[in-house]
């Protein structure tokens, strides 16, 4: 069954251990007693960075650093990973507990998300650091080349702020509704509050990805 993933994701394992334990969320792994891939997820997240990182240096030399920083964030999130998992149909190939798979975790763009850096981790181990760029670099060229090109523009809490407070009295307030998932790769929901009403609620991997989400939704709901 996995071999369709291989093919898709166009790289064969020569330990398909290495890709099981990829795709074996924490929900399975305690059903049936075995490792999760949580600290897959952990170095995957390492690599993912540092890779997008040397590409944007060694592609984009006219990115100040501020700029790659932007950059980076804007593409190594949630949502790109998400699109990625969608792209390969992760979901199909996840490892998740009976509960999770009957309440839809296999399709939960957090969990996705955590499974593409648990497959970097699991080619870096089968083949090294080379296969796991050319994953990493396939998969997110073109969300690089579309964030780099709009760097320039004001990020989505700015343009928001500006918005509502034209109105000097509007106030806006983002609250943590709630942390899941472990010390080490947690993810965060904040919510938006215009004068004390709830507009729309972002995920990320930290606080300040999380209130970007909310606040891009929350454009998109005022327009």
């Amino acid at each position: 069954m996995l071999e369709k993933l291989e093919q898709s994701i166009g790289y064969n394992f020569k330990d398909k251990g290495l890709l099981k334990k990829a795709l074996t969320h924490k929900s399975y792994a305690n059903e049936v007693n075995i490792e999760s891939n949580e600290k897959f997820e952990f170095l995957g997240d390492s690599i993912l960075e540092f890779i997008s990182s040397k590409y944007l240096y060694d592609n984009l030399p006219n990115l100040k650093e501020g700029e790659m920083t932007k950059v980076r964030a804007e593409v190594v999130c949630e949502k790109s990973l998400y699109k990625i998992a969608l792209r390969h149909n992760f979901s199909d190939f996840l490892y998740v507990g009976r509960s999770e798979r009957y309440n839809g975790g296999n399709k939960r763009p957090a969990i996705l998300a955590d499974s593409v850096e648990a497959v970097i981790a699991a080619i870096y181990f089968d083949a090294g650091l080379d296969m796991a760029e050319k994953f990493i670099i396939e998969n997110l060229r073109e969300e690089i080349k579309l964030s780099s090109k709009n760097v320039g523009m004001k990020d989505f809490k700015t343009v928001l702020q500006e918005k509502v407070q034209v109105n000097k009295e509007n106030k806006i307030e983002y609250k943590l509704l709630r942390e899941d998932g472990p010390d080490h790769n947690k993810t965060f929901t904040v919510c938006v509050e215009i004068n004390g009403k709830r507009i729309a609620e972002g995920t990320g991997h930290t606080k300040k990805k999380a209130e970007m989400e909310a606040a891009k939704k929350t454009l998109e709901i005022l327009k």
